[in-house]
């Protein structure tokens, strides 16, 4: 065979960790038999170099590699290359270039399609909804389906290590606005997301409907955090609320209940869950928390939304308020300028010292803690 013209000669050698020799001459030729097949001619080292070839490590050598080749930050893309008649070292079957090196797959980490990104080993991805993240483990993607690139409220914030009282974004599971701001207490075990308070009578309470359903004030001094929010938040698990009062002698008390819930507009956000009452805001042997407790089940009105439970009155109008009126009377919401002792003042039933004229309140929300 190798008298019937010139050829070269190319010998290949792999290595166990897949490195390639390769040496060629461009003069090959054995003789017959009869001179017992003696190596004949050699010729002259030939090849792109005057050196023996070695490719390195998980990559081999080809005589006619591909236009471009697969990375890890692009697996999908040339896995059909053209071939362009190069010789060049080119990563093994199931290789992918990272930097100078070839790598198995597992080692580039994680391919996420839709972004078309690459999560490294033990990193994490979130999708540009802000709606999922994904962390890359052993080069397989696990997602969490209920991400949100927002804490869902104050507590996450105070877990997350913030411990100022202050004000904070969050983005409620469901919510499907733009993150809002909050004021988080950070106090008897941190994490209260604040949704009302009254601390001298600046801001207007005896307002419309749309203005409780979107809130209203300022939330580092007198504000309604808004019903729509105040659903939202209290429907993604379940919370505590605490309710901190100042009588108009100045003596604090609090009250809290363990399941704290109120519905979406459609229901116009009714008190519909309230839990066991503890706390010193209720004077009597047996506290229930009645200050709070006797609106359960009821709907929310306002001056133009009558929804209570009054045969006649409309609550919100006659006693200058809005809240989840039944029979009408006390009402955190009240008006702050109204004469001592009336009705229409922020009022909680059973409140040590006076129920009428409260100077200081706060209401907050929390997720539940078994003790």
């Amino acid at each position: 065979m190798t008298n019937q013209k010139k050829y070269q000669l190319v010998i290949e050698m792999t290595s166990s960790h897949g490195s390639l020799i390769r040496v060629s001459y461009d003069n090959f030729r054995i003789s017959d038999e009869f001179s017992n097949f003696k190596l004949f001619s050699l010729g002259n080292f030939s090849g792109r170099t005057d050196v023996i070839t070695l490719c390195p490590y998980n990559m081999v050598y080809r005589n006619c590699s591909n236009s471009c080749q697969r990375t890890c930050g692009a697996p999908e893309v040339c896995q059909d290359g053209v071939c362009n008649e190069a010789e060049a070292c080119v990563c093994s079957d199931g290789y992918f270039m990272k930097g100078s090196d070839c790598v198995p797959q597992e080692q580039c980490g994680c391919y996420e399609s839709e972004g078309q990104t690459v999560i490294p080993e033990g990193g994490s991805y979130v999708n540009p909804g802000c709606t999922r993240k994904g962390v890359c483990t052993n080069g397989q993607i696990t997602w969490d389906e209920e991400y949100a690139c927002h804490p869902k409220d104050c507590h996450e914030i105070y877990e997350d290590g913030s411990v100022d009282n202050d004000i904070y974004r969050i983005k409620p599971t469901g919510w499907t606005g733009e993150a809002f701001e909050v004021y988080c207490n950070m106090s008897d075990g941190g994490g209260w997301t604040v949704f009302q308070r009254r601390v001298d009578g600046t801001e207007d309470f005896y307002l419309g409907w749309d203005s409780y359903k979107n809130g209203f004030g300022e939330l580092d001094h007198e504000f309604w955090l808004g019903n729509d929010k105040l659903s939202n938040l209290t429907n993604q698990k379940r919370y505590e609320i605490r309710v901190d009062l100042v009588n108009r002698d100045g003596s604090p008390y609090y009250a809290k209940f363990d399941n704290f819930r109120i519905n979406d507009e459609s229901d116009k956000y009714r008190l519909s869950q309230l839990g066991t009452y503890s706390g010193t805001a209720d004077f009597r042997s047996n506290p229930d928390g009645h200050g709070l407790r006797y609106f359960l089940n009821n709907q929310f009105s306002t001056k133009d939304s009558d929804n209570d439970a009054h045969s006649s009155y409309h609550c919100a109008v006659y006693y200058h308020g809005a809240w989840w009126y039944k029979s009408c009377y006390y009402c955190l919401n009240g008006n702050y300028h109204a004469s001592r002792g009336s009705y229409n003042s922020p009022y909680w039933y059973y409140l040590p010292g006076s129920y009428y004229n409260i100077k200081y309140s706060e209401m907050k929300i929390r997720p539940f803690q078994q003790v």
